[in-house]
C-alpha cells in the first residue's frame, strides 16, 4: 500500500498555497498517495476585501476547483501530515489552529499517535517568527503522540533557505516562493513519505 501524505494548510495571499503544493508535488514524485487540502476562511469579508491578493486567493480557492477542504478524515487517513500556516505573531493562523483544535475526538482515541508530521511557513519579515511558528504548530503533534521530523540541514536547497526547522519563504511585499524555497518544500514532501514509510515497515524507505 502506498505511503499516504495529508498536506493541510491555511493560505491567505497564496504564499502558503504555493509552498504546501510544492511539498504535496514532492510527496508524490516520491511514491505517496496526497491529498492537498485547506482549512476554512474565518476573516470576516471586509478583511479579505481589505487586501487585493487575499481576495483573488480567497476567491479562486472557493471556486469549483479549488483546493478541497480538510476533514478530520484527512488526519486519521494519513501516514504523514504536513501542516502549513503563515505566521501571526510567531504562531500559527486561528484559521489553522481552529481546524486543529477539532482533533481532540482522533486524539482521544489514539488515531494520531504515531503518524509522522512535519511543518512549513512563512512571514512578511526575515525575523517574523518563522521558526516560532513550526514549532508552535508541532507542539500540537506532541500532544497527538505524533513523531516529529523536521526539515534538516540534508536538502540541498536548505543550504540557500537556512531553515532546517521546516520549509519557509520571507515573502516581501506579498512576494511569492523563489525556486529554493519551493525546493525545500519539494525536498520536505520527500522525506516525509521516506519517514512515514519507514516507520510503517516499508522495505527500502529511508530518510
Amino acid at each position: 500500500m502506498r505511503v499516504r501524505i495529508a498536506v493541510i494548510h491555511y493560505s491567505a495571499t497564496g504564499v502558503i498555497h504555493r509552498l504546501a503544493t510544492s511539498l504535496a508535488e514532492g510527496a508524490a514524485s516520491a511514491g505517496a498517495e496526497v491529498r492537498l487540502r485547506r482549512v476554512h476562511e474565518l476573516a470576516p469579508a471586509e478583511s479579505i476585501a481589505s487586501n487585493p491578493r487575499w481576495q483573488a486567493h480567497h476567491q479562486a480557492e472557493s471556486a469549483a476547483g479549488g483546493t478541497p477542504l480538510a476533514s478530520l478524515d484527512d488526519l486519521a487517513w494519513a501516514d504523514g501530515i504536513a501542516l502549513g500556516s503563515p505566521t501571526r505573531f510567531g504562531g500559527p493562523a486561528a484559521q489553522l489552529k481552529n481546524f486543529l483544535d477539532q482533533s481532540g475526538t482522533l486524539w482521544i482515541k489514539g488515531v494520531l499517535a504515531q503518524k509522522v508530521v512535519t511543518a512549513f511557513t512563512a512571514a512578511s519579515t526575515a525575523h517574523g517568527g518563522l521558526e516560532s511558528t513550526v514549532l508552535a504548530m508541532l507542539n500540537i503533534a506532541y500532544h497527538w503522540g505524533a513523531i516529529i521530523m523536521p526539515l534538516g540541514y540534508g536538502p540541498s536547497a536548505v543550504k540557500a533557505t537556512g531553515n532546517p526547522y521546516g520549509a519557509s519563504w520571507v515573502s516581501r511585499k506579498g512576494s511569492l516562493p523563489d525556486e529554493p524555497a519551493l525546493a525545500a518544500a519539494h525536498a520536505q514532501g520527500v522525506r516525509l513519505v521516506h519517514v512515514a514509510g519507514a516507520l510503517r515497515g516499508d522495505q527500502g524507505s529511508s530518510a
